[in-house]
């Protein structure tokens, strides 16, 4: 009786945990390798406020979040949409909603019930977890060395996937320690650096410590020809929130070539200026500044008080003036938050270091998946999407290599 093909994923989170399962299904011997304590605790983490899975959006809004998006990537994504990813959660007694902002979420709303499904789900197909062991050698010939609490232990194997994540969560076990690794056996990497993270900004002191914490809703952002409508939220540091994240690329971008940043906050993106000077110019006389911009504009205490931070000075009295501030509010960005403070990572291993089926090129039978690789995108389930799908996508590579029949194909979009 021939033997099942052994195959080793390092990393528990969700792209190794749904490789491990889609192999397993197809007839491989799994174990899961990582240097956390227990399974899954990003995802657990992220769960608390709500576990956004993927979004609901028509299929060329949805790819067209994705930074450049890469062919690989792309065939990914069609080959395990939204609604696989939907399916799978109910085929774990986990079925989902689509929320007003056209998120999707658990019914349970939190990721603790759809874990421990699927952990079960993992026990019954015979994955085996090996926890507190880090990954500290990629040797030739199919062999990944671990060092564990009981020392250093090689692992002989048919295929792996490496499933580390990126470097924004390190106390989670994303730390970016696996880049030496692989830079040493000659795969092409690109630097990684923060994405949807928080922009610093210069606030005066007395602003910083009146308005942190407060939101800033249904306002525009634009840097450049880009622009994200939703809302921020004010901190200590700066800005942060979905519209700033939405602009992560491009201030990057403009912050390594120029050395800065601006960010155009419009307050009423759904008034054009010459709306907005009509409703100022019919305030009364008598009406203080804030009054009549909270009367006839809505505009909120820290609004009024972030067009004056950003005026440097008195506000302009004049209804074109005042109208033109409001919809073109401008935020120098002098830097971003740190790696370690971002939500996800941008760079890693890039797609030219790839073959066919996320393969590493210069590492026959080692393959990669989720946030390890060169791809970007929102928040707003955007990049849960993608984790998963690179995992369907490399572990139906997997299989083929090892001669297994790979998982049937998902829903389509």
């Amino acid at each position: 009786m021939t033997r099942a093909p052994a195959v080793v994923v390092v990393g528990a989170g969700p792209a190794g945990l749904f490789a491990a399962e889609r192999l397993a299904t197809a007839g491989a011997a799994v174990t899961v390798y990582d240097r956390m304590p227990s399974p899954a605790r990003k995802l657990l983490l992220a769960g608390r406020g709500g576990l956004n899975l993927t979004h609901s959006e028509p299929r060329a809004a949805f790819r067209a979040r994705y930074e450049a998006l890469p062919p690989l990537l792309s065939a990914a994504l069609e080959a395990f949409p939204p609604a696989a990813l939907r399916a799978w959660a109910a085929g774990l007694g986990e079925p989902t909603f689509v929320g007003t902002s056209g998120r999707v979420f658990p019914e349970a709303f939190k990721a603790s019930p759809l874990v421990r499904a699927w952990l079960a789900r993992l026990a019954g197909l015979g994955v085996s977890l090996v926890m507190r062991h880090r990954l500290v050698e990629i040797a030739a010939a199919g062999a990944l060395t671990f060092e564990g609490p009981e020392g250093r232990t090689v692992v002989p194997c048919d295929a792996a996937l490496l499933a580390l994540g990126g470097a924004s969560w390190p106390r989670m076990g994303s730390d970016g320690g696996w880049t030496p690794l692989l830079e040493a056996r000659g795969v092409a990497l690109n630097s990684l650096r923060p994405s949807n993270m928080g922009v610093e900004m210069d606030w005066t002191e007395a602003f910083a410590a009146r308005f942190a914490g407060q939101p800033l809703k249904s306002v525009a952002f634009r840097i450049d020809d880009r622009t994200a409508r939703g809302e921020a939220t004010i901190t200590a540091q700066g800005l942060e929130g979905g519209a700033i994240y939405a602009l992560s690329a491009p201030i990057r971008e403009s912050l390594a070539t120029h050395g800065a940043a601006r960010l155009h906050l419009d307050l009423k993106p759904d008034l054009d200026g010459a709306a907005i000077a009509r409703r100022l110019a019919g305030a009364r006389p008598k009406d203080s500044l804030s009054a009549v911009l909270k009367k006839t504009l809505a505009l909120t205490p820290q609004a009024i008080a972030l067009l004056r931070e950003a005026a440097g000075g008195p506000l302009p009295r004049d209804p074109a003036g005042l109208a033109a501030l409001v919809k073109d509010v401008v935020l120098p960005v002098p830097g971003v938050r740190p790696l370690d403070r971002a939500i996800s990572t941008a760079g890693g291993v890039r797609f030219d270091a790839l073959g066919e089926g996320f393969e590493l090129a210069r590492l026959p039978g080692i393959f990669v998946a989720g946030e390890m690789l060169d791809w970007e995108g929102p928040t707003g389930g955007y990049l849960l999407q993608a984790t998963f799908a690179t995992a369907a996508a490399a572990a139906a590579a997997m299989a083929v290599r090892l001669g297994l029949r790979p998982p049937s194909p998902a829903a389509r979009w």
